[in-house]
């Protein structure tokens, strides 16, 4: 049984672990190899009730690029002439990442296969090719080779189609870069068009699982800079008035206006006969959950998004801000009709959200293909570097 209110918790409770007493898994967006090697990941699993790891290029990059925790590999692969820049990243990724799912492999078995995943990004330059990336989520599961991966498909109008076709394969798919509702719902039905898929080919359902990325904080960056605008040019003291209302909340609106959808659409009869089969729901796992705006609450992103069946990506930094200072309830389906006014209120304010939603998707197939060059940049500096020192 849920928890209806806040949780009553003593000094000693971790609020990171007690985020499962309310259904949500929490997840570390963030990896890097001393974080394996060092015993540390093991640590978070057992203090702070881990249970799975997301990864991207940016991530990446900065384990590359800022440590020498990648010295002895990027050593061995100078010498490896068969191999161009991206393979060589990809040999240190895979390493990470099949470390990582060896060490989360008893928190997937122990949640019988619900948890314990650790995801692994395609090459943010396929974002709007379709064949290549079911090409490459191909290529990279099997070089992972761990049950407990999710390869990472952003949810592009190209991408929606290899969604559809890796589940179908069986490949755990985690689908990022997602920011709007009817997107989130075509990505949902890509899931269950798969598992579908599957199923008509004798596959497995119960060895299946997939998360839906949403993005949380980078929505309220934009809406906030336009409501800003807004407010420069407003005259009119109603006016001012509803745009001061909205700052800070569109993210959170959105959110559990999607959380609903997810509701609606994993119920009814065709979702039925596929749970019959032992598949799993594709969970909403919440993203971009660090709070980019100082005067809002550090911890805002997860406070306000704790409900179950749901997941909680979040960075280092706000991994300690909850575990010091986070307050637990059972936020994500209070007030959805206040959630609804918001985004109403959003229109009435000349600001609209499929704009908003449309210009974060492109931008962010531009950043993470920018962090991907700077990646490949930073491999093969590194990778010149000791091959000279050689």
């Amino acid at each position: 049984m849920q928890p209806t209110g806040v949780l009553e918790t003593s000094k000693a409770t971790n609020p990171l672990k007690a985020l499962l007493d309310y259904g949500q898994s929490m997840w570390l967006d963030y990896i890097r190899r001393d974080l394996i090697t060092s015993g540390s990941l093991k640590k978070m699993i057992e203090d702070d009730g881990l249970r799975g790891m997301t990864s991207n290029p940016s991530i990446f990059e900065k384990a590359i690029g800022e440590s020498s925790l990648y010295d002895d590999m990027l050593k061995s692969l100078a010498s490896r002439n068969d191999l161009d820049t991206t393979a060589r990243y990809e040999q240190i990724a895979i390493r990470d990442i099949q470390g990582a799912a060896d060490i989360l492999r008893p928190v997937y078995e122990s949640s019988k296969l619900h948890d314990g995943y650790v995801s692994l990004e395609v090459s943010p330059l396929l974002a709007l090719k379709t064949q290549e990336t079911i090409d490459e989520a191909r290529r990279l599961w099997k070089a992972v080779d761990r049950p407990n991966v999710m390869i990472k498909i952003p949810g592009t109008a190209e991408g929606l189609p290899a969604i559809r076709q890796a589940i179908g394969d069986g490949i755990n798919v985690n689908v990022t870069l997602l920011f709007a509702q009817e997107v989130y719902e075509k990505v949902a039905e890509a899931y269950i068009a798969g598992l579908e898929d599957l199923a008509k080919r004798g596959g497995n359902l119960k060895k299946m699982a997939g998360v839906a990325s949403f993005f949380i904080s980078r929505i309220d960056t934009l809406v906030d800079s336009l409501i800003e605008d807004k407010l420069k040019a407003a005259s009119d003291p109603k006016q001012q008035a509803l745009l001061k209302s909205l700052l800070g909340k569109v993210a959170i609106a959105n959110g559990k206006l999607t959380y609903q959808r997810y509701q609606n659409i994993f119920s009814g009869p065709r979702w039925q006969a596929l749970a019959s089969q032992g598949a799993q729901t594709q969970r909403v796992l919440w993203a971009s959950t660090s709070t980019k705006n100082p005067a809002y609450r550090d911890v805002m992103y997860v406070e306000e998004l704790i409900g179950p069946d749901t997941v909680d990506t979040m960075p280092p930094a706000t991994i300690d801000a909850f575990r010091d200072h986070g307050r637990l309830r059972n936020s994500l389906s209070e007030d959805v009709a206040g959630a609804q006014s918001v985004m109403d209120n959003l229109a009435k304010a000349g600001i609209s959200i499929k704009e908003v939603t449309t210009k974060l998707t492109a931008d962010g197939v531009k950043l993470f293909a920018d962090a991907f060059h700077k990646l490949l940049a930073a491999v093969e500096k590194s990778t010149q570097q000791k091959d000279k020192n050689a």
